[in-house]
């Protein structure tokens, strides 16, 4: 089913795991923290919330099966989101197929309706003119056999994966693994634009993106820090949908000034924005329905 022009999907990616409370003090770490925030989201307007599982105590990223179970359980006493979790850096840091799986466990373990799933490696950095430097710099390595390995641990869940793409290179790689039966159309793509490495952040270059897809699959934006609010208003004129959240930028302006007290606070401007060019925020269930979940394998 692909999206309504009228109506429009609004992910909320509640924490990442690159910043910490150092750099945004709104922050969740805790699964309660994070339940919050999933619910401010919601009634904000949000159908969906994208989630890294974070160490309570000190922020750092969770691989814990209980960490995850803990994050859906409290999520669910309080809202109906839709849960997306994270599955970016399994592979990093670690050596060998039973340690990577091992990593991926909580994701058929908790089953939450959608994954996050990279796909393709590249340069992941953070430059910044002040210092005339890079604030951090590496390699994000996706190799065709560890996407293969998350996309198995999703299938195992019965969870649908959101392709995560930072260049175009990385939407054809879905070709593939559609022949394999890795992955079953119709696809959700999410374009990532932002990141130094990946793809320049032009309203051209999203527009072609978005053109590489299929006509029944659906796709959204996620503009990191400064171009976000750009990038959303043009999603939302190309009848694509929207991620907003403190993982992706903390302000509420494009100059950079307004720091967002939390996430609700983005989602409510997303809102706006969508309503302002005419694009109603679908409900949870609607999101549902063009999102074809459950996932079926």
């Amino acid at each position: 089913m692909p999206v309504s022009k009228d109506k429009v999907i609004v992910t909320c990616a509640l924490t990442g795991v690159l910043a910490k409370r150092e750099q945004c003090p709104h922050l969740p770490y805790t699964p309660v923290e994070i339940a919050e925030e999933a619910r401010r989201a919601y009634e904000a307007g949000a159908a969906v919330v994208h989630i890294h599982g974070r160490e309570p105590d000190t922020g750092d990223q969770s691989w814990s099966t209980d960490v995850y179970a803990q994050i859906r359980d409290e999520v669910r006493k309080r809202c109906p989101v839709i849960l997306n979790f994270s599955t970016g850096g399994f592979n990093m840091g670690v050596e060998g197929e039973a340690e990577k799986k091992s990593r991926l466990e909580y994701v058929w373990r908790t089953r939450p309706e959608m994954a996050a799933l990279n796909m393709g490696s590249m340069n992941y950095a953070k430059y910044s003119e002040k210092r005339r430097g890079f604030v951090f710099d590496m390699v994000f390595m996706n190799s065709f056999t560890d996407i293969l390995l998350a996309a198995e641990a999703m299938r195992e869940g019965g969870v649908k994966p959101e392709l995560e793409c930072f260049d175009f290179g990385h939407i054809q790689n879905a070709q593939p693994l559609i022949a394999m039966g890795a992955l079953r159309p119709p696809l959700q793509y999410s374009f990532i634009l932002g990141v130094m490495g990946g793809v320049a952040p032009t309203v051209d270059n999203l527009h072609q993106m978005a053109r590489q897809v299929g006509p029944e699959d659906t796709w959204e934006v996620i503009g990191i820090s400064k171009v976000q609010w750009k990038l959303v208003a043009a999603a939302l004129v190309f009848g694509g949908n929207i991620r907003v959240g403190l993982e992706d930028n903390f302000y509420l302006d494009a100059a950079g000034t307004r720091m967002a007290e939390g996430n609700g606070p983005l989602v409510e401007k997303a809102v706006r924005m969508a309503r302002d060019v005419g694009r109603e925020p679908m409900t949870v269930e609607e999101a549902r329905q063009v999102l074809r979940l459950p996932q079926v394998w």
